[in-house]
This record gives C-alpha cells, sequence and structure tokens, in this order.
C-alpha cells in the first residue's frame, strides 16, 4: 500500500533481520548499500527511548545516475532509503518511497522510463526482505 508516495509492507522478521536481509537482497541485485542507521541506538545514547528502527540507504549510480540526468532535483532523494520498524503492537514493517512518487515529484515525465524497472526491482527485493 502506498499512502503519499510511502510505500509500507508488513514483515515476517523482526526490524534488524528485515533490514539484514534488505541488505543482502540489494547487493545480490548489484547495488551498494552506503549505510545503516539504527534509530533506536541513537536514541538510546541520547537517554531516549524509541522502539526498534532502522534505516538502510542503498542504490548505485546505474540506476541513479539517469534519474539525476532527467532532472537533478532528484539527487535528494538519493540514494534509495528503506526504513524498518516497529509499531505500538509489536509488528515490523518495512517502508520505502515509490519511485513513481518520485518521477511526479520532481515533475518530470522522463523519469518514468527509469523509475517503472526500478520500481520492479524494488518490489523484488522488498518482498524477500519481508517473507511476504
Amino acid at each position: 500500500m502506498a499512502v503519499n508516495g510511502l510505500v509500507t509492507l508488513q514483515s515476517a522478521f523482526s526490524v534488524k533481520e528485515t533490514v539484514d536481509r534488505l541488505a543482502a537482497e540489494v547487493q545480490a541485485k548489484g547495488m551498494s548499500v552506503f549505510a545503516r542507521i539504527d534509530h533506536a541506538a541513537g536514541a538510546a545514547a541520547a537517554g531516549l527511548a524509541l522502539r526498534p528502527t532502522e534505516l538502510l540507504i542503498f542504490g548505485n549510480a546505474k540506476g541513479g545516475t539517469p534519474l539525476m540526468q532527467a532532472q537533478q532535483t532528484v539527487g535528494i532523494d538519493l540514494p534509495l532509503k528503506a526504513l524498518a520498524w516497529q509499531d505500538a503492537g509489536g509488528k515490523v514493517w518495512l517502508s520505502y518511497n515509490e519511485p513513481e512518487w518520485l518521477a511526479r515529484r520532481h515533475g518530470e515525465a522522463a523519469l518514468k522510463a527509469v523509475t517503472d524497472p526500478l520500481a520492479g526491482v524494488l518490489a523484488a527485493v522488498v518482498k524477500a526482505a519481508t517473507g511476504t
């Protein structure tokens, strides 16, 4: 389900395992993992509580550069990001920006030729990561 360009799917795994699986899947598809941010650990270091929440930043130049060639402002949304988080009921979710929404956000019809294949790749890696 996408709301305002944000796709959120329930995961069958913990936050950590979901991000571990996602990282392995994106690397298997030839993308790089640039960073993994544990927001809950950061909150704990500041003396604050936060349910498990991890952000994975990933992508590759072959996919991102054509988007920026068509519209450089899309660089604000690259590299790609996915957030695994646990809700108050203990369910784990994985959220990411829908590629088609990125094309609309940056007002460039030419981006659709690149975002359509990207949407397929993202759907595949997210499905594998969440077990859905």
